[in-house]
């Protein structure tokens, strides 16, 4: 029993972090297409933006709801803090994406009257952004626990540092869709997706280098972690990877490559939550719960995980079908509505 109640939140908590990032990458571009929607007024560009995810966009959000699904129940105890603590923010999210997901069905069949859907696609995408990096921030700082329960204000999430996290994070999904669209798209949009694309490299190079300075000067154990020795020298891989990420990515921009921009988006993405993981691990609320703290009773573990691990393969082999099946470059009067 010892083993069981030792390796199984380990493999709960790889499974949440499979879910976390294959959502943040597959729901980003999505959410990022809103956020650049502002900035392309023709509509004939906004279809084709809209039909480059049309297919995909809504089992994207299939990983939300394994990631939530699965902290309620393999670790409660860390389900009922964060939402405690973070409750307001993850309201908003989700509000944002329910307005976003509604918009995105509702423009199509209000036309020509759909300028407020096109608004509400819009901003439900930024809101639902900027809300999931302030909590990635707010959970990042540190969560007030009293005997193992959330004992903090309501508003304390809302500091200068989860907010930046918010910002930089529409600045991440803002360059995975730009360089989605550079591999989905042609013409006037594609040089357009280009432009952008260079300007939210530069936004997230930025923020990833502030985000590195701030966090092991507030947080002592990030600095443990990463400053150590020899830890110093084997973690050295992770920055010394993204920055020829981000190079990779610049020079796909620069030499008009249709796939090499969005490959490199996403390895920056991976490098930054393996950067997350490092910092933070064993711990699902940092310095205060672990894998183990957190989980569940292995009985309960046990029986979610038999469906889970059958379904899993059956979720990962829809969505390779449908992208494979939807791959290509989508043109004016192409769509899937």
């Amino acid at each position: 029993m010892e083993g069981i109640t030792y390796w199984l939140p380990l493999v709960w908590a790889a499974i949440l972090a499979v879910a976390v990032t294959l959502y943040v990458i597959l729901d980003g571009f999505d959410l990022g297409l809103g956020i650049l929607f502002p900035f392309v007024p023709q509509e004939d560009r906004r279809d084709i933006m809209m039909n480059t995810v049309a297919p995909f966009w809504d089992g994207n959000e299939t990983w939300l709801v394994l990631g939530g699904g699965g902290l309620f129940v393999a670790f409660p105890k860390a389900y009922g803090v964060i939402m405690s603590g973070l409750y307001l923010p993850i309201i908003v999210m989700l509000l944002a994406l329910v307005f976003r997901g509604v918009a995105f069905e509702f423009r199509w069949v209000s036309k020509p009257k759909h300028k407020f859907w096109d608004l509400a696609f819009a901003w439900g995408s930024i809101v639902a952004s900027f809300a999931q990096g302030v909590v990635l921030g707010g959970l990042l700082q540190g969560i007030t626990m009293t005997d193992g329960r959330f004992s903090g204000g309501p508003l304390d999430w809302m500091t200068p540092f989860a907010l930046f996290c918010g910002c930089a994070l529409v600045a991440g999904y803002t360059l995975l869709a730009a360089t989605w669209l550079i591999y989905k798209t042609d013409g006037a949009l594609e040089v357009f997706a280009r432009h952008s694309a260079k300007i939210a490299l530069l936004a997230v190079l930025a923020a990833a280098a502030i985000i590195s300075l701030w966090t092991p000067f507030t947080m002592p154990r990030v600095a443990e972690r990463w400053f150590s020795w020899p830890n110093l020298l084997l973690l050295s891989p992770v920055p010394l990877l993204t920055v020829y990420a981000a190079w990779s990515c610049w020079r796909g921009l620069e030499l008009e490559k249709p796939f090499q921009p969005f490959g490199s988006a996403i390895a920056l993405f991976l490098l930054g939550l393996a950067g997350l993981v490092i910092s933070n691990v064993p711990y699902l609320v940092p310095d205060k719960l672990t894998v183990w703290d957190a989980a569940a009773a292995p009985s309960s573990q046990m029986f979610m995980l038999v469906g889970t691990l059958l379904m899993l393969p059956v979720i990962l082999g829809y969505t390779v079908f449908v992208y494979w099946t939807f791959r290509g470059k989508v043109r004016h009067g192409e769509g899937y509505h």
